[in-house]
């Protein structure tokens, strides 16, 4: 039995009714754990990081740098999001709809700013400059995939569902990643418990909002065409991203600069190895097959994750306690 204060997550998976695989632990909804409806909404929440390290997974240096890249990665894209959903949000006419829109707005915007204070305050105590790869994805998101303001209506609305559909695209993945944050074995490996909790916090909430974005995309326009052009672009997209973070934050990371580059290859493929053999790491062989899934006939986003497990997390999380 687990006490009032242990948030369920990869120690305590939820229920009988979850599946979970020895190495991914990937988990979806059954008919005995689903809890229907979830009226989505954003919850305070606050995360004391100054007692994290830089390397917060011990021994576990490369797992601990790539996951932080989402420090500075998420703020800009999400705000992207909630921009995108508030510029849809009038034209919608489907309450229920229009109503998991507004939430799902409301726990980006939160994770934005949670995501902000790690940089402002975590990564730059830790000796980690992120003006640079910041001002890059502030060019990104605000210039080269901001709304069209010129062209007809038509146009313009054309670029809306582009963009929507886009977001649901990159929505598949950060499913994928709540989950495996959810079940993975960060606890068990010693990591820090407040970067644990922040992480499978937002990661709760990903698996909560799954289906969202892909509906919002839907209620505007639906086609494999659309749906292909949009996961074309998400997965290098954010591959790309990614390891360009990965790259900055050891370009000043005093454990790795001082390396040869051999010796950094080696490092970084030795230590995704003993990530993913850890249960601290996602693998990404993985992660790029479940992209087929999106394309199955009859997909739904739903059938990614435990929506149960998500909330029982939520409940619990020490942070969103903290600050209730």
């Amino acid at each position: 039995m687990t006490s009032p204060d242990t948030p369920v997550g990869p120690e305590t998976p939820a229920g009988p009714g979850s599946t979970v695989s020895p190495e991914t632990t990937a988990t979806h909804s059954t008919a005995d754990t689903d809890p229907g409806k979830v009226e989505l909404h954003a919850r305070n929440v606050e995360f004391d990081l100054s007692g994290a390290p830089l390397h917060w997974i011990p021994g576990h240096p490369v797992s601990s740098n790539m996951i932080t890249v989402l420090n500075l990665l998420l703020p800009e894209g999400e705000r992207w999001f909630v921009e995108a959903f508030n510029e849809a949000l009038p034209m919608v006419k489907d309450d229920e709809l229009a109503a998991d829109m507004r939430g799902f707005v409301g726990q980006e915007a939160m994770h934005a700013e949670v995501h902000d204070r790690a940089v402002e305050n975590w990564l730059r105590d830790r000796g980690i400059d992120p003006t640079g790869y910041l001002k890059q994805m502030e060019w990104i998101f605000r210039k080269v995939l901001a709304p069209a303001d010129e062209g007809t209506p038509e146009d313009r609305q054309k670029n809306l569902v582009e963009r929507l559909w886009l977001i649901a695209a990159i929505e598949h993945y950060t499913a994928l990643l709540g989950d495996f944050a959810l079940n993975c074995r960060w606890r068990e490996n010693g990591a820090d418990a407040a970067m644990v909790d922040m992480f499978t916090w937002h990661g709760a909430e990903e698996v909560e909002h799954r289906s969202v974005a892909h509906d919002a995309a839907a209620y505007f326009a639906d086609s494999p065409i659309r749906r292909a052009r949009a996961m074309s672009l998400a997965m290098p997209f954010l591959l790309i991203l990614l390891v360009r973070g990965f790259r900055f934050i050891n370009s000043q990371d005093p454990a790795v600069n001082t390396l040869s580059g051999l010796q950094k290859t080696r490092l970084y493929a030795v230590g995704y190895v003993r990530g993913v053999r850890a249960g601290v790491f996602p693998r990404i062989s993985k992660l790029v097959l479940a992209t087929a899934t999106y394309f199955k006939p009859g997909f739904a986003p739903a059938d990614i994750g435990d929506t149960a497990q998500a909330v029982a997390f939520l409940a619990s999380s020490p942070g969103a306690r903290r600050a209730a």
